[in-house]
């Protein structure tokens, strides 16, 4: 049973692919038409890169990511948390603090 399911879940989302993308890449960017093989390939490689193979899991890796830093910064004392931020506003505004009324002025050349 599980087989068949796997199946026709694998062969409906080549299906779709195969469908999407000959009804719209050929008439956007000009490239050609794809067999059912090629679609399949295409839904392979975008799990692979994008997605989850294993069905579901995907967000959940995120979350425990998130759940660890909230966990990290909750255990923090304020001291620290106050040389965190420094930290972050030096890696990533420079050493100094921009200016809150500091105005951005085009070239005049």
């Amino acid at each position: 049973m599980v087989r068949w399911r796997l199946r026709f879940f694998v062969t409906l989302g080549g299906e779709v692919v195969m469908h999407l993308w000959n009804w719209l890449v050929p008439a956007l960017f000009g490239w050609r038409q794809i067999t059912f093989w090629q679609a399949l390939g295409l839904l392979v490689l975008s799990r692979i890169l994008f997605g989850n193979l294993g069905g579901g899991g995907g967000g959940n890796d995120r979350s425990k990511c998130e759940r660890r830093k909230s966990d990290r910064w909750e255990r923090m004392t304020p001291e620290e948390r106050e040389k965190f931020r420094q930290n972050m506003r030096e890696r990533w505004c420079g050493s100094e603090r921009p200016s809150a009324k500091a105005k951005i002025r085009p070239d005049d050349g």
